[in-house]
């Protein structure tokens, strides 16, 4: 079922030209509307009448995440506090996170993406859909919420967690779609399994996947343990959350809603355009929203893209699973992970050292761990076991307030983590992704 058909499968002219008029209107709005905006345009030394077409994007400034953060909480709204209807907020490296505002009217554009994309998925009218991300600041799970409601399917709103309730409630309750994170789909099965339950026998057919890399064959592993169609979902929350992108069930590239997401991709150290088939940062630009439009986001995020039309019937671009990321973050069960903010939290304890690393394993079948290795200072590395264990456990604690994600803390003996003259390799990532 193809959802929207007169914007997913229009021809690309008429897809220009929706897209320029959308672009000239959204340039407008925040110029009028947005402070942060109307500075940035001012000192690139242009204004809404430059930008004509689609094409005249390339004269707008790149707006990046720290523009997010500099302007906490409300500076980059383009409209009164009083006028938004959401607030979701994002994690940061150190200090401020970045907040997203939405208006009523980007509520109702969150819905329609993500109708779009259980439908891409293979989703119906009447499927009844087992949400199983986390709900709250978040955006997985309300995302997953308004669109299965919006396409007319049921939601069981089950949020993340409580694994043999979830289990329980697919057995009786009988969903026909699962949306969750695949390492958690894989946690799942564990459990199952622990319970004697035949997975292969579950109701779910569709699994809608994201919030974390994952590779394909993660996706055959998934497919083979639940006997269901496992399909790859894109988002991030600074331009809407889940739903800016979403592979068909042909999987050959996550359909991207051009017409709502502008999407550039661009060599990251020039900025200029990639060619059709090579890898870039995908550059987002809102044509519609109104609570918080953001022009040409840097996501960080390194893909391809390609503009052939799909076996689905859909003219939408389609780009690749995420190949990499510009910056240092990890991503950790859904959650976005900076070794920064290990070591703000490190420089705040006394008894460390400012060295260490992070070890990211996906055990078999498993959730994601995160184990931080610190370094103690040579006066602090005591025989004390319960010394050594205190500090352990504030360290631990102090992560996981800030992380909002369980770790394991190991202390090693000074000067045991290897020394960089470059760049320090900071993470050690063990999955295989």
């Amino acid at each position: 079922m193809i959802y929207n058909e007169k914007f997913e499968c229009m021809s690309l002219e008429e897809l220009k030209n929706v897209q320029s008029e959308r672009l000239k209107k959204t340039v407008s709005y925040v110029y009028q509307y947005c402070p942060f905006y109307q500075k940035k345009f001012a000192s690139h030394g242009i204004s809404p009448k430059d930008i004509k077409t689609i094409d005249d994007i390339v004269k707008l400034p790149f707006t990046v995440k720290d523009d997010l953060r500099d302007n906490y909480p409300f500076g980059v709204l383009s409209m009164p506090l009083a006028q938004i209807a959401e607030i979701h907020v994002s994690s940061g490296t150190t200090g401020n996170p970045t907040v997203v505002g939405y208006s009523k009217e980007d509520i109702e554009l969150w819905s329609e993406v993500m109708a779009r994309a259980f439908c891409c998925a293979g989703g119906l009218p009447g499927d009844m859909v087992q949400v199983a991300y986390g709900y709250g600041l978040f955006t997985g799970g309300l995302g997953a919420h308004y669109g299965a409601l919006k396409a007319g399917m049921t939601v069981i709103p089950c949020s993340s967690g409580q694994t043999k309730r979830q289990l329980k409630i697919m057995q009786d309750f009988k969903p026909r779609i699962l949306a969750c994170t695949p390492s958690y789909s894989l946690f799942m099965a564990d459990e199952a399994k622990e319970i004697g339950m035949d997975c292969k026998k579950s109701s779910w057919e569709i699994g809608v996947f994201g919030a974390e890399p994952w590779s394909d064959s993660m996706r055959k592993e998934i497919e083979s343990i639940w006997n269901l169609s496992a399909t790859d979902i894109y988002g991030l929350s600074e331009i809407i959350g889940p739903g800016v992108a979403q592979e068909c069930t042909h999987k050959d590239g996550l359909h991207l809603f051009s017409d709502v997401f502008y999407p550039e991709v661009i060599n990251p150290k020039t900025g200029k355009e990639a060619k059709e088939g090579e890898t870039g940062m995908l550059v987002l630009t809102h044509l519609t929203k109104t609570g918080m439009p953001l022009l040409r986001y840097q996501t960080r995020d390194i893909i391809k893209i390609t503009h052939e039309k799909c076996r689905c019937g859909r003219t939408s671009p389609r780009i690749s699973k995420i190949l990499g990321r510009t910056d240092d973050m990890i991503i950790v069960r859904g959650i976005n992970v900076f070794p920064s903010q290990i070591e703000e939290v490190l420089l705040r304890i006394e008894g460390t050292e400012p060295h260490y690393q992070l070890v990211v394993e996906r055990p078999h079948g498993g959730l994601d761990e995160l184990e931080v290795q610190v370094e103690l200072k040579e006066s602090f590395f005591s025989d004390e076991v319960k010394q050594l264990q205190h500090l352990s456990d504030k360290i631990r604690d102090e992560i996981e307030s800030v992380l909002g994600i369980g770790v394991k803390v190991r202390l090693v003996e000074p000067k045991t983590i290897a020394r960089s003259e470059g760049k320090a390799k900071r993470v050690i990532d063990k999955r295989n992704i």
